[in-house]
C-alpha cells in the first residue's frame, strides 16, 4: 500500500462525499507520515482509507467499522 499524498486528500473527500451522499464526511490528514488516513462523519471516525497502485492504476480501499453499541435495538 502506498501513502496518500496531501494533494489527493481533498479530491478523495469530494468523491466520497458525492458517492456516499454525506456532506459532513471528512478525510483526515494523518498527523505523521505513514499513519492511516481516516474518514470521519460529523467528527466521528468511521474508518480508514488505503491507497493501492498496481501497474500504474490507482485505487482506494475503505475499511469501515460499525460498533454494535451504535446499532439500533433489535
Amino acid at each position: 500500500m502506498a501513502d496518500i499524498s496531501a494533494a489527493e486528500i481533498p479530491r478523495l473527500q469530494t468523491a466520497l462525499r458525492r458517492l456516499l451522499g454525506s456532506p459532513e464526511l471528512t478525510v483526515e490528514v494523518p498527523p505523521r507520515k505513514g499513519m492511516s488516513v481516516e474518514i470521519a462523519v460529523a467528527g466521528e471516525v468511521v474508518g480508514t482509507v488505503y491507497r493501492d497502485e498496481d501497474e500504474g492504476e490507482v485505487s482506494y480501499a475503505i475499511n469501515m467499522t460499525v460498533l454494535e453499541e451504535d446499532l439500533p435495538p433489535a
